[in-house]
């Protein structure tokens, strides 16, 4: 064997490989392969095994072209060029030119040679050709020493190459040659490892601890510039460096021809005492200075070098940073640095890292695409819309564009409906925005179902990948994609209420997510979220407390323009015009406005005030109405002018002011598809037929279980008959002030209606659930509820139906609910090929009606439930329906139940038991 491969093999530190690579070298010489070209692969494979085998933290080596740049940095220089392939298969008689693909051929030159590379159909593998052909001439193998490329690098940084470059760093190099006096010429150490990202890799490999420590990664760099005393100027009264040989003279010159170019830029200084307001400051950082120095002198620092920057903020993208003093004897383990008295909570929080002391925030710095100096204004908006993209939100507000108007919606509706950044996406930003790893996602399909669903597990994980947060739900999707929605919506509302709750005992914190399926491990939480409380005196939200279910604390209103016939209900989606005025003594400034903002009603996705009002509306009329001042945060997060605020907001008495204008209302899809496929509505002919049985049985006390905003009871007064007392009960307390308003209208006015409403004595509505009982609901003549159950989850739906039978006693009860059989003709396909959709009706699972919808039951399930219910309280049921024909295929849009009571009442009971409250109580001047 050739005593250079010998030499080579021996001086390799894994002698198994070693020994396969020999043996590969005998197989090479009997075809004749040069000693050279062997080597160059025994080194290849032991490199590749070297980095992948024994687990090496660096990054891996797995292609020529890697190993290349290993060793020779920026002296490698690849050229390609194009080799267009013959049209005739290489015919040389052919002589026309033709259009085709093209081939690529590399050159690559090295200091020692130059090799070209095979010609090949893509250009990295070109590239990857030339490389490899260069390790087979190599007879010694590539530097691997980190610390060695550190020092080339630093050549490179310093060389007339790197100046003429637009690398982020060579901005700083030539701005440091407007230095004056004895600084001229000197970068400081600080910024390279920011603005290099080589240079920064190549100090963690040296030390991986340095990562989360600046002032040693300085270290590092000062360390590697003592190995280039001729060509480097090591200051360290500076801690900076600087070239020993003047540049050219077209390169003074380039920077003397700059001189006169005036630039100044607004930043934000960020106190380390909380109680302290930011303050909004202007930079002079025109072409003859130094940005650093105009920053270390707002700073209080002697120069530049005593400037730490944090990573980016915001958009990766984004050159916004935090400037702040480095301790001054430059030493990371100084307890005196150290105190938490100068930790600077709201500059931490903002950037994830450890800041001490008062802070710049800046959008400044140099970048790839030109070699000026990027630079823009920092506003108090600005900052304080970095504080609200921390927060659930905060995120979703900014996403929306309406910091005053918009709130994050409590659960997830269909994509539709649904505005603004997907749920999924709002717990990713979240994560990122604290320097979380990604959540992750588990999908969990499911097929004990007529057709298969999915549900979606959650976790979040700290940085040390411990388990922070785990979220199992039990509710199942036909669609992923809904199932990791609404998840995801789960656990971002569950965030959003943590935040709220963070001086909460651990204890409690523990056990706080368990009604949501959810656990919760409050020691692994990050450190930011630590932070949280000290940045924000208040939640970014208007309202923190729960709403009051009193009709009262609506806010006061005044709704101007012709009376609409087009009004909005839950489940529309609403189009609207808003405008949000800061109010002083008949002063007003603008905070905030909107040409067209979309919303679903009754999604809670706006404010509650402007969902209240907006709900009262018709297309075309508009409202103003006034809300207490929200947290100062979401403010001068809106608003631009922080001078012009902060001046009335000194003053007190300020209050906000919302105007709105309602556009235009897009019906559900659900009321959408009733319309087109009945006439009378769907809605419309469930109403009519509990009308119908109430006249038929001369009730005089109805109870409407679910009445959502009203729309049975407001059409039952423009009926005569038997009534003198109606209740109507829900969940909803925005459903219920429609509701209320409604009503109210219509009996207090009812000279215009009086047959209709002479006999009514008295209306109530109650906010409650319709699972719990109230004796004020108690042995009612007859009950409705319509179209209520399928939102509910099915043992819900069976709860309701035990108790209403058992405990409210009503003597007859109308249940409706859709027909899940019916929906194959209510979603049926408009396509031209409908004998195709047919056969495949009978196999192809239909949609549920409404996003909203738990469940949907077909006939024979719908029966089942009823009948089971009647036997068990001695009850009788019998089923009917609206919206199709009996007995005709797949029965009625509409299935209906109707149970009738088979026994006297006993005498007492318990009539203490009055959980609901009362939204809204109105009594007949006649009583």
């Amino acid at each position: 064997m050739n005593s250079a491969i010998h030499k080579t093999l021996h001086r390799c530190p894994w002698p198994l490989l070693a020994s396969i690579a020999t043996s590969s070298h005998c197989k090479c010489e009997a075809a004749n392969l040069s000693c050279q070209k062997t080597i160059g692969r025994v080194y290849f494979t032991l490199a590749k095994y070297k980095m992948e085998g024994e687990g090496s933290s660096k990054k891996k080596i797995v292609n020529p072209k890697a190993i290349i740049h290993q060793r020779f940095g920026d002296k490698a220089r690849y050229s390609v060029e194009e080799v267009q392939d013959s049209p005739a298969n290489g015919c040389p008689g052919l002589a026309i030119p033709q259009k085709g693909p093209c081939s690529y051929r590399c050159s690559l030159e090295l200091p020692e040679f130059t090799v070209v590379s095979d010609v090949l159909k893509r250009k990295k593998d070109a590239m990857q050709s030339a490389a490899e052909k260069a390790l087979e001439q190599l007879s010694d193998p590539p530097v691997e020493d980190p610390s060695d490329q550190l020092v080339a690098r630093l050549s490179y940084l310093f060389s007339n190459e790197f100046y003429s470059t637009c690398h982020p760093l060579s901005g700083h190099f030539r701005a440091a040659l407007q230095r004056a006096g004895s600084l001229n010429g000197f970068v400081p150490i600080s910024v390279m490892p920011i603005f290099d990202s080589k240079l920064s890799n190549l100090c963690k490999s040296i030390k991986p601890e340095s990562e989360s420590k600046p002032l040693e990664v300085m270290s590092i760099v000062m360390d590697a510039a003592t190995r280039l005393s001729e060509t480097v100027l090591i200051s360290k009264e500076f801690i900076s460096l600087k070239r020993t040989s003047p540049y050219p003279p077209e390169v003074i010159q380039s920077i003397e021809d700059c001189c006169d170019q005036e630039t100044y830029v607004k930043v934000i200084r960020v106190p380390y005492m909380v109680e302290k307001v930011v303050e909004l400051l202007t930079l002079d950082v025109s072409a003859n200075k130094y940005y650093m120095d105009a920053i270390a002198r707002e700073l209080g620092a002697a120069d530049a070098s005593m400037v730490l920057l944090s990573r980016c903020i915001g958009k990766s993208s984004s050159e916004t940073r935090l400037y702040f003093n480095a301790p001054i004897s430059y030493q990371s383990d100084k307890e005196d640095f150290k105190d938490g008295s100068y930790l600077n909570a709201r500059a931490s929080y903002l950037s994830g890292q450890d800041i001490y002391g008062d802070a710049i925030l800046a959008t400044i710095g140099y970048t790839w695409k030109s070699s000026d100096l990027l630079h823009e204004d920092v506003s108090p908006r600005t900052y304080y819309r970095l504080l609200m993209n921390k927060v659930p939100t905060g995120i979703y507000k900014l996403s929306r564009e309406a910091v005053l108007a918009a709130e994050l919606p409590p659960k997830f509706g269909t994509r539709s409906n649904w505005r603004g950044l997907y749920p999924r996406d709002i717990l990713c930003t979240f994560c990122r925005q604290h320097r979380l790893p990604e959540a992750v996602f588990s999908l969990i399909v499911t097929n004990d179902v007529p057709e298969e669903t999915s549900r979606c597990e959650v976790k979040i994980l700290s940085k040390g990948q411990d388990l922070i947060l785990h979220y199992y739900p039990q509710q199942s999707f036909r669609k992923q994609s809904d199932a990791i929605q609404d998840a995801s919506s789960r656990v971002v509302s569950w965030l959003n209420n943590y935040l709220r709750k963070l001086n909460m005992p651990r204890e409690d914190l523990t056990i706080y997510g368990n009604g949501l399926d959810l656990d919760f491990y409050p020691e692994h939480i990050s450190k930011e979220m630590k932070l949280f409380s000290l940045v924000h005196k208040n939640l970014l939200s208007i309202n923190d407390t729960k709403q009051s279910t009193s009709v009262d604390m609506v806010p006061s209103y005044n709704i101007e323009g012709p009376a609409s016939e087009v009004f909005a209900s839950n489940g529309c989606v609403v189009c609207v015009s808003y405008s949000v005025f800061l109010v002083k003594e008949g002063e007003k400034e603008v905070l905030e406005k909107n040409d067209e903002f979309e919303f679903e009603l009754g999604s809670e996705a706006v404010i509650p005030e402007f969902e209240v009002v907006v709900a009262q509306m018709g297309v075309g009329q508009s409202a103003c109405f006034t809300v207490e001042l929200p947290s100062q945060d979401l403010i001068f997060a809106a608003n631009g002018d922080a001078a012009r605020v902060l001046s009335l907001l000194s003053s007190g008495g300020c209050n906000l002011e919302y105007s709105t204008t309602l556009l235009r209302v897009t019906e559900p899809l659900e009321d959408r598809m009733e319309k087109a496929f009945f006439s009378p509505s769907l809605s419309k002919q469930r109403v009519n037929y509990a009308v119908q049985h109430i006249k038929e049985s001369s009730a005089t006390f109805l109870v409407d279980f679910g009445c959502g905003s009203g729309s049975l009871l407001d059409s039952l007064l423009d009926y005569p008959t038997s009534l003198e007392k109606i209740i109507g009960v829900d969940i909803s307390v925005k459903a219920l002030a429609r509701a209320a308003k409604t009503l109210h209208s219509k009996l207090s006015n009812n000279s215009t209606n009086p047959v209709q409403t002479s006999g009514l004595n008295s209306a109530l509505l109650l906010d409650g659930s319709i699972t719990t009982f109230d004796s004020r609901l108690y042995d009612c003549d007859i009950g409705t509820c319509l179209e209520v159950i399928e939102h509910m989850y099915e043992d819900q739906a069976t709860l309701f139906g035990n108790v209403v039978l058992s405990s409210f006693c009503p003597k007859i009860l109308i249940v409706s609910t859709p027909n899940y059989e019916y929906n194959v003709i209510l979603q049926k396909s408009t396509t031209q090929n409908q004998e195709e959709d047919e056969d495949q009706s009978s196999t192809k699972p239909c949609k549920f009606r409404n996003f909203d919808h738990k469940f949907e039951w077909t006939r024979e399930q719908f029966q089942v439930w009823a009948s089971d219910l009647a036997k068990t309280h001695n009850y009788s049921v019998e089923f009917s329906g609206v919206g199709g024909t009996e007995g005709v295929e797949p029965g009625f849009a509409s299935q209906i139940a109707v149970f009738k009571r088979g026994f006297e009442l006993p005498t007492g009971g318990d009539f203490a038991a009055v959980p609901y409250d009362v939204v809204w109580d109105w009594r007949s001047a006649n009583m």
